[in-house]
């Protein structure tokens, strides 16, 4: 049966498993138990994997990895991958452009500190969480409930920066005034 409620969970996890972001979209796992079990599950059957997409626990679940981080998009069993895949690369792309000094093009090599490999796009967890505000901002401009709403990166890293000039001048820091 079709339904927009598409995507059931967004999270991101570092290089040892452990949670940096997670967003539930159905209480398929209600308790943060579970969804600590189930992170360490998904993190266990897919960080030595090449593939992009795997079936587990009755979940489509689609992945991308960075230098330090594990994005996953999850979604029930019977939905399209690639619907969730755009919604993955879309993340993944947004979150690079917004963290253009963790992102490189060319030949390995090293800038600001940060392995860059040759031709793809690396968002690293340090700079992810100094910019925590602008993945909670980005996960809510692509998927609202479940139900995505975008998949542009463009359109995503353009959203995330008029919302951010949008606060009120008694919450702006110097810098920002």
């Amino acid at each position: 049966e079709p339904s927009l409620y598409t995507v059931k969970a967004i999270v991101i996890l570092d290089n040892d498993g452990e949670r940096l972001f997670a967003k539930y979209y159905d209480d398929t796992y209600p308790t943060v138990k579970e969804q600590h079990s189930f992170e360490k599950n998904i993190f266990s059957k897919t960080h030595r994997s090449d593939s992009e997409i795997a079936l587990l626990e009755g979940l489509t679940v689609v992945y991308k990895s960075s230098i330090d981080l594990y994005c996953y998009v999850i979604g029930s069993a019977h939905q399209n991958e690639l619907m969730l895949t755009a919604v993955l690369n879309c993340l993944f792309d947004s979150l690079s452009q917004m963290l253009r000094g963790s992102l490189s093009w060319g030949g390995p090599h090293i800038m600001g500190g940060i392995l860059c490999r040759g031709g793809r796009k690396n968002v690293e967890k340090r700079a992810l969480l100094d910019n925590m505000e602008g993945l909670f901002l980005a996960v809510d401009e692509i998927v609202d409930g479940g139900v995505i709403l975008e998949s542009d990166p463009q359109q995503v890293v353009h959203r995330v920066a008029v919302r951010g000039e949008d606060v009120p001048l008694t919450e702006q820091t110097v810098s920002q005034v």
